[in-house]
C-alpha cells in the first residue's frame, strides 16, 4: 500500500513556477464574478441567484451550543454574496518525479474547522490555513491510513485509523524473541507512538550485500516511484487508532486494537459518538473513552455473529453478520456507547445478500437482494421497529454504498437522511440532467422532485437549518459549479456559493470526491491523488480546492 508523499525542500525554480500558478488561480477566481455578472445580465440565472434574499447577509455558518466532546453539528447560512474567492489551494508537487506518472496515492479523510482545512494523505495528516493555502502542520502516523470518520467533535477533534509501522527486517531479531502484550502496547501508545528504527539497521542490513538489497535499491531508482512492497506481502493490519485535533495536528492520544490481527483495511471502520470513539472489525469491535482513550468495553471474540461495521453520530448502531453463504443473516442494534449493550435488535429479512448503514439518526439501512447493488432502503424508528421502504429501482438512483473505496458503513455519499425525509439522486439521463428526490420516512413515499434543468447534474450533500445543500456542476465548462440550498418544502433553489473547480482536480463525483461544507465554506477534495495529465504538466498532484464568500 502507497505511503504518503514524505515533506520535501522544494528548488526555487519549483516554487517560482507555483507562486505562478497561484497567481493564475487567483485570477481566474477573480475573474469568476465578472463571469456571473454576464450570466446574469443574459438573464438564464437572474432569477436563480435573486431568490430568497432573506438567506443573505448571514455569512458563514451559526453556532450551535454543544458540548465540546458532542458531535458536531453546524447549521450553514449563505454568505451575504455567492461569488466564490478562494480559501486554500493544496497542490502536492513534485508527486509524479516521486511516486510515477500513473501512481495514484490514498488520500481518505477531508475535515474543516473555523481555521484550518485537514487532510489525510498516505500515512500522513496535513493542515492549511484559509487565505494563504500555507501548510501550518503535518503529522506522520507512522503508517498509512486506512479508515476515517466524517463525524467531528464540537471542539475539533476526530479519529483516524492507520496501519501498523512497516517493521525493519531485523526489528523482531534485536527483540531476543520477546513480544509486547497488548496491554503494554496500549500504554506506550497513549505517551505517543514509537519512531521507527530507521537508518542504523537498514546500514546493518546494507553491508550483509544480499541480492535482495540490490534489487530494493534497483526498485529505488525507478523513475522516482519510491519504495515497493512485494505484490504477495499481505497489508500489515489497521491495529492503530489516534484522536486528533484538527486545529494543530497533536495526537491526543493513541491506542493499539486488542486482538485486531485480522483486522483488514477493507473491513474496518471508526465512528465517534458523544464521548465516545468506538471501532469494528469483522470479529470484534471496541470503545474508548474520548478524553484520554481508556478502553469502556470490547467484544473480541463475538459467539454467533461477527461485526460488519458501526455508525455514529448521536446514537451509535452496529451491523452484525450472522452465518454465511445461503444462510448468511443481517441484524441491526443499537448500542449504549459507553457498556456496548444492545437496547434493540432489529432483524434484517433473510435472503438478503448484502447489508448497509446508511444513518444512525434516523436509521437507514440498505440491502442488496438479487445482486450488488442497493435494491431498498429500510427506515427504522427510534426503538429499532420497522418504520417504512424506500424503493430503488435498478438503474435509476445513484448508488454508491457497496462501492466506497474506504470505510464499510456510513458512506453512501449521494444518500442524504435526516428525522422525516430522505434524498437521493439519479443517475443522469445525459451528463447534465438528472434529479434529486425527496422521500417521507414515514411512508416511503415520494415527496418532492428538485429538477436539475440541464444546469448540471446535482447530488445531495447535506441537510442543515432545514435546507438541503446540494453539489452542481457545470454544465458547460463555461458556468460556474456550485452548492446550491434547495428548501424541501417549496422546492425553491438558491445559490450558496459559485466557483470553477480545477481541470486537475478531476471531475466530481459521489463516492470519488469529498464534497465538504463547513463554516460557510465548501472544500473540494478527491480521494485519490493522481499527477496531473499530460506531457506539459509539472507532475503535481491536486490535493484540495477551498472556496469561501465576500
Amino acid at each position: 500500500m502507497s505511503q504518503g508523499p514524505p515533506r520535501s525542500q522544494f528548488t526555487q525554480s519549483v516554487l517560482a513556477v507555483d507562486n505562478a500558478r497561484k497567481q493564475r488561480r487567483t485570477r481566474m477566481l477573480a475573474g469568476l464574478a465578472g463571469l456571473l455578472a454576464l450570466v446574469l445580465c443574459a438573464g438564464g440565472w437572474m432569477l436563480w441567484a435573486a431568490a430568497d434574499d432573506s438567506e443573505a447577509g448571514d455569512q458563514g455558518a451559526k453556532a450551535v451550543q454543544q458540548a465540546p466532546d458532542a458531535i458536531r453539528n453546524t447549521v450553514e447560512t449563505a454568505p451575504s454574496s455567492p461569488v466564490g474567492h478562494l480559501a486554500v489551494d493544496y497542490q502536492e508537487k513534485r508527486f509524479a518525479q516521486r511516486f510515477g506518472r500513473d501512481a495514484s496515492v490514498r488520500a481518505p479523510g477531508t475535515w474543516a474547522t473555523d481555521k484550518t482545512l485537514v487532510r489525510g494523505v498516505g500515512g500522513t495528516l496535513k493542515g492549511f490555513a484559509f487565505g494563504t493555502s500555507k501548510e501550518v502542520w503535518s503529522t506522520e502516523l507512522g503508517g498509512p491510513v486506512c479508515g476515517t470518520t466524517r463525524h467531528v467533535t464540537a471542539d475539533g477533534r476526530t479519529a483516524v485509523l492507520f496501519q501498523e509501522p512497516v517493521k525493519a527486517p531485523d526489528d523482531d531479531k534485536k527483540k531476543d524473541g520477546k513480544k509486547d502484550g497488548k496491554k503494554k502496547d496500549d500504554e506506550k501508545d497513549k505517551k505517543g507512538s514509537k519512531k521507527p528504527k530507521g537508518k542504523k539497521d537498514d546500514d546493518k542490513n546494507k553491508k550483509k550485500g544480499s541480492k535482495k538489497d540490490d534489487k530494493k535499491k534497483d526498485r529505488d531508482k525507478d523513475k522516482g516511484k519510491g519504495k515497493k512492497d512485494r505484490a504477495d506481502a499481505p497489508a500489515p493490519a489497521c491495529t492503530r487508532l489516534a484522536l486528533v485535533d484538527l486545529d494543530t495536528g497533536k495526537k491526543l492520544w493513541q491506542v493499539t486494537l486488542p486482538d485486531a490481527e485480522d483486522a483488514s483495511p477493507t473491513s474496518t471502520n471508526v465512528t465517534m459518538t458523544r464521548g465516545t470513539v468506538t471501532v469494528a472489525w469483522s470479529r470484534g469491535s471496541v470503545a474508548y473513552d474520548m478524553k484520554g482513550g481508556e478502553r469502556l468495553w470490547q467484544d473480541t471474540r463475538p459467539s454467533v455473529c461477527g461485526n460488519a461495521g458501526l455508525a455514529g453520530g448521536n446514537v451509535l448502531l452496529v451491523l452484525r453478520e450472522c452465518g454465511a453463504g445461503a444462510d448468511r443473516t443481517y441484524r441491526v442494534q443499537r448500542l449504549d456507547p459507553r457498556t456496548g449493550k444492545a437496547l434493540w435488535t432489529y432483524g434484517v429479512a433473510s435472503g438478503v445478500q448484502r447489508v448497509h448503514l446508511v444513518s444512525s439518526e434516523p436509521a437507514v439501512v440498505a440491502v442488496a437482494v438479487r445482486g450488488t447493488g442497493v435494491d431498498k432502503l429500510l427506515a427504522l424508528d427510534d426503538l429499532g421497529a420497522y418504520r417504512s421502504t424506500v424503493d430503488m429501482p435498478e438503474g435509476r438512483y445513484i448508488d454508491d454504498c457497496f462501492t466506497a473505496r474506504f470505510g464499510t458503513v456510513e458512506t453512501c455519499d449521494a444518500i442524504v437522511a435526516e428525522r422525516d425525509r430522505l434524498f437521493l439522486a439519479t443517475k443522469p439521463k445525459d451528463p447534465e440532467v438528472n434529479r434529486i428526490v425527496s422521500f417521507d420516512l414515514a411512508t416511503g413515499k415520494v415527496v418532492r422532485k428538485f429538477e436539475s434543468r440541464g444546469r448540471g447534474a446535482m447530488y445531495p450533500l447535506e441537510l442543515s437549518g432545514g435546507r438541503l445543500l446540494a453539489f452542481r456542476g457545470s454544465a458547460d465548462g463555461v458556468a460556474p459549479d456550485a452548492v446550491v440550498s434547495l428548501d424541501p418544502e417549496s422546492g425553491r433553489e438558491t445559490p450558496f456559493l459559485l466557483f470553477s473547480v480545477p481541470e486537475g482536480a478531476g471531475p466530481v463525483k459521489p463516492g470519488e470526491t469529498d464534497v465538504l461544507v463547513e463554516g460557510g465554506r465548501v472544500f473540494i477534495a478527491p480521494k485519490e491523488l493522481r499527477a496531473e495529465p499530460g506531457e506539459r504538466a509539472e507532475g503535481a498532484a491536486y490535493g484540495a480546492l477551498g472556496v469561501e464568500g465576500a
